[in-house]
């Protein structure tokens, strides 16, 4: 009965409490906790012995790499936990000259024909550096850290690098072999290349593609059945040449009539495809950047079920506006409008060459009435060889009446169509006659 006695008054002193005197009792409960925690925590620190090592010029110091694929040299299969590659080779290379600081290090896996290069010298590494790097080095039985500095405060990105094949005189002599070679090349390097580099490598591989043999074989047959009209060829003066693109006058057809694989080469489609990814994204649409022409168009090119046929369009379509950029980034009133555009080299270098001369920076008329020509027939593959001249003509920033004259020139013929002049071309085709006046005799 006395025990029961205390525990009431306790719980009667309790309720007499105020607010502020039981949040002291629970401070000072959570202070004896926290004081517990404290001496257990310190029952687990570890005195460690800090060093930390200067760099010194007979030794080098820690390389710090990593890998810009995804090559995982210490990758673990979770199945069985054993590696899944074996352990590479890894070389450093160190510049003679002390003074120089450049390393190259050299990772070789074993077994494959691509190893990775990184350098402390270039790419990324060529930047300016304004951190400092350690690296620490703990050792848990003799309770000591190490603090090492990394080789010239460097973290270098390895690359992949095809290895070079040594081969005698004899296989670099034959075709096959040195095919053989280039296709074992190509294919290591996408396999450890990244998705970019890969795309990037195809392009420019696609540059310099040429004809295949049993390709060249079918189009020598074609050619040697082709009838040549000779009298047409020998009444038809060599000083006469017409100022138009690639033409075909025994073509039955529109589309053969200026065939696009004469003015667009096979390398040059790969650099061909803004305005097709643009309709794939159904919800973009052209900006200013982009002719009249082509922005009126796009729901036309949009229409088109067959994708090739759709590529090809869309192709002709981009080197048009290639064309018209470059006609007025070299022209003094439509400068503004192309100073931003964004040309391949590969199509600045061709125009350069084929519009312009060394000579002058501006375009001969000659040139220009050339370049016009180019964007007419490209205009027409576009539209389907019936297009209404009205928009070209704002892009070439002519009037209809002249850029008329151009297209008769190409052997075009106009016609009314829903109260529209357009322009169609009609095979084979029939140029006009060229009219020279004759000096008159004194």
């Amino acid at each position: 009965m006395e025990g029961e006695e205390k525990n009431d008054y306790r719980n009667e002193e309790e309720d007499f409490n105020t607010p502020q005197q039981l949040q002291k009792k629970q401070r000072k409960g959570k202070k004896i906790a926290t004081e517990t925690e404290d001496e257990n925590e310190e029952d687990k620190r570890v005195t460690l012995k800090v060093t930390q090592v200067a760099e010194r010029p007979d030794r080098i110091s820690p390389i710090v790499a990593y890998f810009s694929t995804g090559y995982d040299p210490c990758k673990v299969d979770p199945k069985t936990g054993k590696r899944v590659h074996e352990t590479p080779k890894v070389t450093v290379y160190k510049h003679k000259d002390d003074s120089k600081k450049r390393i190259q290090v050299v990772v070789s896996p074993p077994g494959a024909r691509v190893e990775f290069v990184g350098t402390n010298y270039t790419g990324e590494q060529a930047a300016m550096q304004t951190n400092t790097y350690r690296v620490g080095v703990f050792n848990r039985e003799a309770k000591t850290l190490r603090i090492l500095p990394v080789a010239h405060n460097k973290i270098i990105r390895l690359e992949p690098r095809v290895k070079a094949q040594e081969t005698n005189e004899e296989e670099a002599s034959g075709s096959a072999v040195v095919k053989e070679l280039e296709e074992l090349k190509t294919g290591e390097r996408d396999r450890y290349n990244t998705k970019k580099a890969v795309t990037r490598d195809k392009k420019k591989r696609a540059l310099y593609m040429g004809d295949d043999a049993a390709t060249q074989k079918v189009l020598d047959g074609k050619l040697s059945e082709l009838d040549v009209n000779t009298a047409a060829l020998e009444g038809t003066s060599s000083t006469v040449a017409r100022n138009i693109p690639p033409y075909n006058t025994a073509a039955t057809t529109a589309n053969e009539a200026y065939p696009l694989e004469k003015i667009i080469e096979k390398g040059d489609w790969s650099f061909l495809e803004d305005i097709y990814w643009l309709l794939q994204q159904e919800t973009e649409a052209a900006t200013e950047a982009y002719p009249v022409f082509v922005r009126n168009r796009l729901y036309r090119l949009r229409d088109i079920k067959d994708d090739m046929k759709k590529q090809t369009v869309c192709g002709a379509a981009t080197l048009l506006t290639h064309l018209v950029k470059f006609k007025d980034r070299n022209s003094m009133n439509g400068y503004d409008s192309a100073k931003d555009h964004k040309m391949p080299d590969i199509f600045r270098q061709k125009f350069n060459s084929m519009f312009k001369d060394s000579e002058s920076e501006r375009i001969p008329v000659d040139k220009i009435n050339l370049l016009i020509s180019y964007v007419l027939v490209l205009s027409l593959h576009v539209d389907n060889f019936m297009t209404d001249p009205e928009d070209i003509a704002k892009d070439l920033r002519t009037s209809t009446v002249e850029l008329r004259k151009h297209f008769l020139q190409l052997g075009c013929k106009f016609l009314k169509q829903n109260s529209t002049t357009v322009a169609t071309l009609p095979t084979p085709l029939n140029f006009p006659e060229v009219n020279r006046r004759r000096r008159a005799r004194k």
